[in-house]
């Protein structure tokens, strides 16, 4: 399989030119994004909120706005909270972990459906966030509650990448690990401690270890079919695309689209958060 990769990097204007902290305009935007979901319908706020080339999966990986647009108005309430924020040293790129409870019916619908939810941003011209890609997973009703997501005092964690360790050219390994040597190995290598790892109809394994301990016991092999490309900022980096699970005999158990988040630290690329979304069997 031939490697080749496509590269976006993010250019932003300098930071100075926005008072507010980058992750605290990115919990805000979530906040005045759920607010709209609530007021005006679901469709009004993902076209909102959406960047103009903002994907999500119908469930193959689509332009969001066009389809919210097309669709008709859904009666469906849904409300998040953000429980995880990080943002690229420049403020270009961000992204957003949180949990989900979707009521098909509306607000006042006793029927729930638990989720947890991965959104990547990017800033715009005006300095306003908005969502490149959105995804997320259903699962049973979370055990605990997670609190909302706080601006912390201690400053994050920030690489320079004075090396300009490209994503792309840098996670080249991770791919052809997994395919040659399995899910776990590759994970081993690539995972960082603090890695969210989501997997439809599961809550999150969150924690290098929960990962690790979860992908060991799949026995599945993996391909990665389509790459596109790395956008990236900096020290933070998004890709998604194809994959397809097959068994020793060859055998495809599922396929769909990932999505990861990677993030530079201590000069390494690794796995800051990672998605698989399955594409029904029936479509």
């Amino acid at each position: 399989m031939k490697l080749i990769w496509a590269l976006v990097i993010l250019i932003s204007i300098p930071l100075a030119a926005f008072a507010q902290n980058p992750a605290q305009k990115i919990y805000d935007t979530e906040r005045e994004f759920e607010k709209m979901v609530g007021e005006k319908g679901i469709n009004a706020g993902f076209t909102e909120f959406l960047s103009p080339l903002g994907v999500m999966f119908f469930p193959e990986p689509s332009n969001a706005r066009d389809r919210w647009r097309s669709r008709s108005p859904s009666p469906a309430a849904l409300t998040w909270n953000p429980i995880k924020i990080e943002v690229s040293a420049n403020g270009a790129l961000g992204y957003s972990i949180g949990n989900s409870i979707y009521r098909p019916k509306g607000k006042d619908d006793t029927s729930e459906l638990h989720g947890h939810y991965l959104s990547v941003w990017t800033r715009q011209p005006s300095g306003e966030y908005r969502a490149a890609l959105d995804t997320g997973i259903n699962h049973e009703k979370p055990r605990t509650k997670i609190p909302d997501w706080k601006s912390s005092a201690v400053a994050a964690q920030v690489e320079s990448n004075e090396k300009r360790l490209f994503a792309g050219d840098s996670t080249i390994g991770f791919y052809r690990m997994a395919e040659s040597r399995g899910l776990a190995k590759a994970y081993k290598e690539f995972a960082a401690d603090d890695i969210y790892l989501f997997r439809q109809e599961k809550e999150p394994f969150v924690g290098r270890k929960a990962a690790i301990n979860f992908l060991e016991d799949e026995k599945l092999n993996i391909k990665f079919v389509k790459r596109r490309s790395f956008i990236e900022a900096g020290d933070l980096a998004y890709v998604y695309s194809t994959y397809s699970l097959t068994d020793k005999n060859g055998s495809e158990k599922e396929k769909g689209s990932f999505v990861q988040v990677w993030k530079l630290r201590n000069g390494r690329w690794q796995i800051a958060a990672d998605v698989f979304v399955p594409i029904p069997p029936s479509t």
